[in-house]
């Protein structure tokens, strides 16, 4: 017999998409209206739509064959609508903790359910590592044998764009993606209101003048920092360091936030310039349950 540990795991849940069904009947109409962001750390985000529709994109897992992990415990398993993952990289593709009616796993084309649209974009993920505390490419290349550079790249160093439009908001998950994509790609993503970005003291992902050569091109209203290193969620092994420095240099451009959650208007962000909002450690889950469920 196979594995049965291997896999999604939704054969295990209990819940069913009799929700999807009855939105489906009757869905949410598209149109402007408050939308609700929610970080889970790392590069986790839910966001939900004026009509209640829930996207979660990027939870995120340990390292399977446990040579290193990255945090103390798995993402906790988590009730959602959509789920949604940028590329195949452990931090970013637990699509499994997920209870969801609906996964779209490195989606590459568009979604559409009620008030929400999912677009999905083909390209690459970051691989100049010369702004990192450590040459992560050179560590590949010696230890595994493996040439991640694009184009001849193997899967897991491909990447998708997601972009979520809903309540006339156009959102952009950045996840691991290159820095500097080719000229189709950013006639693709067009204007974005809310872009979430990786940011951390390592540059882990990319340089600083990487994001912002990023925030240059895109002119977003909002800058939503992510994967970064949190103290009760991230090991120091991960290597990761916290965002902090970077935010307290965009001086009064930037939001520190004293909860887990947020609420976007299309009227609310109209005469914003890149602000940058920051979830700091704040996680829109009980961590202490989740740290001892997992001990």
């Amino acid at each position: 017999m196979g594995d049965i540990d291997t896999g999604l795991s939704a054969w295990r849940m209990a819940s069913n998409h009799n929700r999807m069904i009855d939105l489906q009947r009757d869905p949410p109409t598209a149109g402007p209206g408050p939308v609700d962001l929610a970080y889970f750390g790392s590069s986790a985000f839910r966001i939900t739509s004026p009509g209640g529709i829930t996207v979660m994109v990027d939870p995120w897992r340990n390292f399977p064959t446990r040579r290193w992990d990255w945090y103390f415990h798995d993402f906790p398993i988590t009730e959602v609508d959509i789920g949604v993952s940028t590329h195949a990289h452990f931090d970013h593709d637990a699509l499994h903790r997920l209870d969801a009616h609906v996964l779209l796993d490195r989606l590459i084309g568009t979604y559409t359910f009620g008030d929400v649209r999912i677009t999905g974009i083909a390209d690459k993920h970051a691989t100049d590592s010369s702004s990192a505390v450590y040459d992560f490419k050179r560590i590949i290349r010696d230890f595994d044998g493996i040439d991640i550079t694009p184009p001849n790249n193997p899967r897991s160093w491909d990447h998708c764009l997601i972009l979520i439009e809903t309540g006339g908001l156009r959102i952009l998950a950045w996840g691991d993606n290159r820095h500097n994509p080719p000229d189709e790609i950013w006639r693709a993503l067009g204007e974005i209101d809310i872009v979430l970005l990786p940011v951390d003291q390592s540059q882990h992902v990319m340089g600083f003048h990487q994001v912002r050569s990023i925030i240059d091109t895109l002119r977003p209203k909002v800058v939503v920092p992510h994967h970064y290193y949190i103290y009760d969620v991230t090991v120091r092994q991960s290597t990761l360091q916290p965002a902090n420095p970077w935010v307290a240099e965009q001086g009064d451009n930037a939001r520190w936030l004293d909860k887990p959650t947020a609420t976007y208007t299309t009227e609310a962000i109209a005469d914003l310039n890149a602000r940058v909002d920051f979830f700091g450690d704040h996680v829109a889950f009980d961590k202490a349950k989740w740290l001892k469920d997992g001990a």
